[in-house]
């Protein structure tokens, strides 16, 4: 069996008030990390844990992780690119949601849905 390198993992949040989100998940000790306040996006960081809170950008939460980047958005060098990742999900008889077309390079992602309905983001930004 192949494993497949996701990369950094995080959950994308819909937010109502990104300013009362930010608020509560610094208390909880998350400190912003990425992303623009003005735009209505942010990710916020607590050790290994990435929150992504989004006003008015998505209808529900996302799980979502980023091949070739670990939690620091550093560049790791063993990860499986976006298209190779949709090829072995295919293969397996998973059905996308969304596809990158195949005889690209560079950032791409796909999208698909667990058994319950959650959405999964695998963004790739390099």
């Amino acid at each position: 069996m192949n494993t497949i390198k996701l990369g950094a993992f995080s959950i994308s949040l819909t937010v109502k008030d990104i300013r009362l989100s930010k608020e509560f998940y610094e208390n909880l000790g998350f400190t912003p990390f990425g992303g623009n306040l003005d735009q209505n996006w942010l990710i916020m960081k607590n050790g290994n844990a990435l929150i992504g809170l989004f006003q008015g950008m998505f209808n529900k939460n996302i799980i979502t992780f980023n091949p070739g980047w670990d939690e620091n958005a550093n560049n790791v060098d063993d990860f499986n690119d976006v298209r190779e990742i949709q090829k072995m999900l295919m293969d397996k008889g998973i059905a996308l949601t969304n596809k990158v077309e195949e005889n690209t390079s560079g950032p791409g992602y796909i999208t698909l849905n667990d058994p319950d309905g959650n959405e999964i983001l695998i963004d790739q930004h390099r």
